[in-house]
């Protein structure tokens, strides 16, 4: 492929997702699906289901705990819907920033199981941590990012025994993302909004130039929280806060340690030029070509007898044709993995059509 980055620094970057599009993913049969205890009920009805990969197992992550997710773990998400009159699912496999090799390509090689489950109805997404897609938040009102895995959370522990942590509001009135991140006065910022959550105090700090959204977000967070504890905690407002007069907050003396920024913002960059590959077999050789960039790729391009991938420089998308080979069908999700992580985005989501499946996103991509 021409025209790639270097690759950048990841917590992930070792990876290339081997077993994703692998024979050992691929050869993963309908029976052996149904082997797979986790699947049972699965894509019965409208809903959700979430499990978590734990030791090359696939496990049913507790209800209550949905839209919390660890950046040390990897997780499977199917989502069902109704329409006319039939059942539509999407499958997402989700990959926190510091999970291992093993965990986030069990995920990879699962969600195809689980999409095989279904008899290949599910339109198939990767998502990595902070970068996640549009459908995927969509799902929750409220998602949190913890850090860790979730051996380490999720303790029923006392309110005084709480562990103090701080928390990133972002998001509209649709959705919001909390992120744990490290607790030093450094994270704290003047365009967003923060909690500090020590259990039975709960810190609301509104940065002078955030905006009402997450203020508005971050009381309801802390409204909620003091609910689910009884009405124990107090909730203190700091309104209108600025880094360069932190010292002057007395209500936070002791509490926040001395530390510089250790959490990158994600910058709102603009989408890189669209570029689109055909992945095909033809030749006797599988090989990955560029056919078109910028405003010559167009949805005219793509034919029924090969795989391509389109990057659309906001999200990647694999195209499966109808009478594409066993070889091209096998290998297209690597192939995209592999080219996402030699660009400057990548952590785009990718998502998987196959011919014959509607997607209103990747039409209007074009």
């Amino acid at each position: 492929m021409s025209g790639l980055r270097k690759q950048k620094e990841y917590d992930w970057k070792d990876s290339n997702l081997a077993l994703f599009g692998s024979d050992t993913e691929k050869n993963v049969k309908k029976e052996s699906a149904q082997t797979e205890t986790a699947w049972i009920g699965a894509g019965e009805k409208p809903g959700m289901k979430i499990w978590r990969i734990v030791k090359f197992k696939v496990t049913k992550w507790p209800e209550e705990n949905y839209g919390s997710f660890y950046n040390g773990d990897s997780y499977i998400i199917l989502r069902t819907k109704k329409e006319n009159e039939e059942l539509v699912h999407d499958v997402h496999f989700w990959i926190g920033k510091k999970s291992t090799a093993d965990e986030y390509g069990t995920a990879a090689y699962k969600t195809v199981e689980l999409d095989t489950f279904l008899d290949d109805k599910p339109v198939q997404h990767r998502e990595v941590e902070g970068h996640e897609s549009d459908l995927f938040k969509s799902y929750f009102s409220e998602m949190t990012l913890l850090d860790g895995g979730a051996e380490s959370g999720f303790k029923h522990v006392g309110p005084k025994e709480y562990t103090p942590r701080l928390f990133l509001v972002r998001g509209n009135k649709k959705n919001v993302t909390l992120t744990n991140i490290e607790l030093v006065k450094g994270n704290l910022t003047n365009d967003d909004c923060f909690i500090i959550d020590l259990g039975l105090e709960l810190f609301q700090w509104n940065g002078i130039d955030a905006n009402k959204e997450e203020k508005w977000k971050a009381g309801e967070i802390c409204r909620d929280w003091r609910s689910k504890r009884g009405g124990k905690p107090r909730h203190i407002v700091l309104d209108d806060c600025t880094v360069e007069k932190i010292e002057e907050l007395e209500e936070l003396e002791g509490i926040l340690p001395d530390g510089e920024n250790s959490f990158k913002k994600q910058a709102g960059s603009e989408p890189s030029e669209k570029v689109l590959f055909s992945l095909s077999d033809r030749t006797g050789q599988l090989q990955c070509n560029e056919i078109a960039r910028g405003k010559e790729v167009k949805r005219s391009l793509l034919k029924e007898d090969d795989v391509y991938i389109f990057d659309s420089g906001r999200h990647c998308y694999v195209y499966v044709g109808k009478a594409a080979s066993i070889d091209e069908r096998r290998n297209a999700m690597t192939y995209a993995h592999n080219y996402l992580m030699r660009t400057e985005h990548p952590l785009l989501p990718v998502t998987v059509i196959n011919g014959g499946q509607k997607s209103v996103d990747f039409e209007n991509a074009f």
